[in-house]
């Protein structure tokens, strides 16, 4: 819940032009809040960077008030973020209903980033319609305790590729990308970019500073 409109607008150009460089090796992907998505979807055409949204309702339509529904998305973004830690602590959000709005996004043909990734969240998933997984861990990023050492961040991300190996395939899982968001910055970045399975990160506060931003997409395409 960050960015005013005009603050969301500079940020977005700034990004573009930063990471315009990487376009080759590193897959970009903003996620903005709601009210912004198409002032900033309309930034994007002919640049390296992808559009997302944060959240997304299990419901295609119907008397939710205040809610986005994934045909409302459909076309505009090609990511939404599923099950992200503050949906299930703040808004009481189970597997149950992160389990139906990651099948939800997929029937819509939109790719979902799920977040805190438990075997229940994947039951009945496809992972051919290609998954993204972040192990966004709360108890770091809520400064509940000291982030974990990246050796233990490596292991974890590795123990959730072998479980998508055990509940799916070896080749499936390997096609998964698992990104890792716990206090993700400038000086554990390069780290994390060099753990074997981690294949990106999920950015917060990071990414509201394009020159940041860039230093993260940076150690991703060296």
């Amino acid at each position: 819940m960050n960015t005013t409109q005009q603050e969301a607008t500079i940020l977005t150009r700034s990004v573009v032009d930063s990471v315009s460089a990487y376009a080759a090796s590193v897959e970009v992907v903003l996620l903005p809040p709601f009210p912004w998505l198409t002032d900033i979807a309309r930034l994007l055409p002919g640049s390296a960077v992808a559009l997302g949204a944060q959240n997304m309702h299990t419901e295609s339509g119907g008397a939710y008030t205040g809610e986005v529904s994934p045909r409302m998305l459909k076309g505009l973004c090609r990511y939404v973020l599923v099950g992200q830690y503050e949906r299930r602590i703040l808004f009481s959000e189970r597997d149950a209903i992160v389990r139906r709005k990651l099948h939800s996004a997929q029937q819509h043909g939109l790719r979902p980033v799920v977040g805190e990734q438990i075997e229940a969240d994947l039951e009945g998933a496809n992972l051919q319609e290609s998954l993204v997984i972040a192990y966004d861990p709360a108890w770091t990023t809520m400064g509940l305790v000291a982030p974990p050492p990246l050796d233990y961040v490596g292991k974890v991300i590795s123990h959730i590729r072998d479980t998508l190996s055990s509940l799916f395939s070896s080749s499936l899982a390997q096609e998964t990308r698992l990104i890792y968001g716990g206090s993700v910055n400038l000086r554990n970045i390069a780290e994390i970019a060099a753990l074997p399975d981690v294949d990106g990160v999920l950015a917060g506060t990071a990414s509201l500073n394009a020159d940041n931003f860039a230093a993260l997409v940076r150690a991703f395409a060296q």
